[in-house]
């Protein structure tokens, strides 16, 4: 039990379980976001396209309601917000990601001088020049 507590600190401290939730948190805003972007500002004209209807109430209609029972139906046309949604969410997401590499490509270059290198991108790259050098002098060493 004493090794599972300590994992879990490990697991908290290093920031895995901050960066979880932050993650959440700020992925909770966004959707709120494009959901209130597709549904009042691209359904609207959607909805004009389509002769003033809302296409999440779009239906196909399996039974009628009649004599106390309830209609059964299955309602593409939410279905469809949903898919708008979910394409905003992925293609935004995609752009974000493709500009975060783009950033980290050029800050783990250690020949470019304009983005601030990591510690330890530096430490591997001095090490690669040293292991050439260090190359370079055995071959001369084993052709003498």
């Amino acid at each position: 039990m004493k090794k599972f507590i300590q994992e879990f600190k490990n697991f908290a401290v290093k920031g895995n379980m901050i960066d979880m939730a932050i993650g959440i948190i700020i992925g909770t805003a966004f959707n709120n976001v494009v959901n209130t972007l597709v549904k009042r500002v691209l359904m609207p004209p959607l909805s004009l396209l389509t002769r003033d209807v809302n296409l999440a109430n779009r239906k196909y209609i399996l039974r009628e309601a009649a004599n106390g029972t309830e209609e059964v139906s299955i309602g593409y046309g939410e279905l469809l917000e949903v898919l708008i949604d979910f394409m905003i969410i992925a293609f935004t997401i995609f752009v974000v990601i493709k500009f975060i590499n783009r950033l980290r490509v050029k800050a783990e270059d250690p020949k470019n001088t304009t983005e601030v290198t990591p510690k330890n991108i530096e430490l591997l790259s001095r090490i690669e020049e040293l292991m050439e050098e260090q190359n370079e002098i055995l071959r001369k060493n084993a052709g003498k």
